[in-house]
């Protein structure tokens, strides 16, 4: 299959998937608002969240699959007994991690909350009980991840790509409820507590999902006893580095944690719904892009086929840029009358959506830089080089926490965005600059040549937006359909002018849509 219809078929499915949570966060700005037990339920469900995408989706993925694709290469039997191994050795180890980090809940809570949390008793307790009810979580997905992975490396990408849905379903019908019922802290708290059961619930369903369709597939995955084999310790020693090597998004959100104990009360609040807004274009083409290409780049690697992989990871980076810097230029410019248009009203007020759109103006400068990653790491994760990673992500976290100490005692929350957003771009600098002496990645004159006129072409539509902006501002405080106008305004003007701009450019051609449309090996 080729790279843009793998990219389709995952981004397309996971566009649903964010839909869903637009929805979602749509009724939780209302019902919940900012601040007190909507920072109390963003605070409970980001901790297995953020371990959920830091060692689930990303390090463990990022190790198993190559090694999955090499034993498959040999024999599927030996792949079977692969994944064996690996599933007796995490599920022990998830079933404890997660009893110690729910007993220890009230602590760890402590480390993160800032003082409007921690000096109210009744909500603080709120937190504990949905981080507690919420963090099975973990344990459901990291199981579905090594499912997803498996049908990943089988090319079977749509059940993966679907199963977030139920995570949006089953909060979607928690707040469903909670808008029903007469406003009040009573409804806010119950409403956060049927939040954290839904999430736990969505984790069941998805593995029981995908472990469905892994079976469909003819696959079995055989119950062992738990034993650290050979296999378990080469995959041991690719995951820990990993963890920071494709985890550098997450574990900037990990750290920003700790930032958010000295900003005010709603500011956990601004920064999920903002990142709502930057994890749509990245969840569809980063991730999509990084899923479909690792698998192929294993194989390439494993064959020795070295220009077959240059040419994907070139391919992979253009249709990258192509779908990425116009998003990311579009929501700098216009950010704030998204979330206008759709969050504000009830308990989010006109502040609370002008702090959050600023908050996805200032993260989506990273935008660029955080699809990247996800498509430069599989080159190292697919060689099994998982260090390198680890030590460009370290400097760009070093410099990511040495602008927050800057930025966000002048800036607050914006600051934190900002300083991670120039922390991705650093951490893609290097990567790029180690391929490139390596000798195991060059982009095509070609392809740079594009990627300039692609910025052109987001230059003519940013400008476009921009006098747009003046016009229609005043729209997004007015009635939801005069906002709806505004927002459909938008969406025109971005589409007619930077596809106009691209085809006069010479950006869309009809070779550049062959050349990304061809089979993969």
């Amino acid at each position: 299959m080729s790279l843009i219809k793998n990219v389709g078929t995952i981004g397309g499915l996971t566009l649903v998937s964010r839909l869903f949570g637009f929805a979602r966060d749509i009724l939780l700005a209302r019902v919940l608002g900012a601040g007190g037990v909507a920072d109390a339920w963003q605070l409970a469900f980001q901790l297995p969240n953020l371990f959920r995408r830091l060692f689930a989706e990303g390090a463990f993925a990022s190790a198993f699959v190559p090694l999955f694709n090499r034993h498959m290469a040999e024999d599927e039997s030996a792949a079977r007994r692969f994944a064996g191994e690996v599933l007796a050795v995490l599920l022990p180890i998830l079933v404890l991690f997660g009893a110690v980090m729910m007993l220890a809940m009230p602590w760890v809570l402590w480390a993160f909350a800032n003082e409007e949390l921690r000096g109210n008793a009744a909500t603080y307790d709120l937190a504990v009980s949905m981080g507690r009810i919420a963090f099975p979580y973990l344990m459901f997905m990291s199981l579905a991840t090594l499912v997803a992975a498996i049908l990943n490396s089988l090319s079977r990408f749509a059940a993966a790509a679907a199963a977030p849905i139920l995570l949006n379903i089953c909060l979607l019908t928690a707040l469903a409820w909670g808008a029903m019922q007469p406003a009040g802290e009573a409804t806010r708290a119950a409403t956060g507590i049927g939040l954290a059961i839904g999430v736990s619930v969505s984790g069941l369903l998805q593995l029981a999902w995908l472990y469905w369709f892994m079976r469909r597939a003819g696959f079995r995955i055989p119950r062992l006893t738990p034993q650290v084999t050979q296999r378990v310790k080469e995959m041991g020693v690719l995951i820990v580095p990993a963890v920071f090597g494709a985890g550098v998004y997450q574990i900037s959100r990990f750290i920003d944690l700790a930032f958010f104990r000295a900003l005010p009360d709603g500011s956990l609040t601004y920064m999920a719904m903002a990142d709502r807004w930057n994890q749509l274009p990245l969840g569809i083409i980063g991730i999509a892009l990084g899923t479909a290409i690792l698998p192929a780049l294993s194989r390439h690697i494993s064959k020795a086929e070295d220009e077959e992989a240059v040419r994907l990871q070139a391919n992979a980076i253009e249709l990258a840029m192509l779908l990425t810097l116009p998003c990311a230029a579009a929501l700098f410019i216009t950010g704030f009358a998204f979330v206008k248009a759709f969050m504000q009203g009830q308990a989010f007020t006109p502040e609370d959506a002008a702090t959050t759109g600023m908050v996805t103006s200032a993260l989506v400068v990273g935008l660029p830089a955080y699809v990247l990653v996800k498509v430069l790491t599989p080159n190292f994760f697919a060689r099994r080089d998982t260090k390198t990673p680890v030590y460009t992500a370290g400097a760009s976290l070093v410099v990511t926490v040495a602008l927050n100490f800057a930025l966000v005692p002048m800036l607050g929350v914006v600051g934190l965005a900002l300083a991670g957003a120039v922390g991705a771009w650093v951490n893609i600098a290097l990567l790029g600059t180690v391929l490139a002496r390596r000798g195991f990645f060059r982009l095509p004159a070609r392809v740079v040549g594009r990627i300039g006129r692609i910025a052109l072409a987001c230059a003519v539509m940013s400008a476009a937006l921009w006098g747009l902006m003046q016009v229609i501002t005043p729209w997004l405080d007015g009635p939801f359909i005069t906002r709806l106008a505004a927002i459909g305004a938008i969406m025109a003007v971005s589409l007619v002018t930077y596809g106009a701009a691209s085809v006069l450019l010479g950006v869309l051609d009809k070779a550049t849509i062959q050349r990304l449309m061809r089979r993969q090996a």
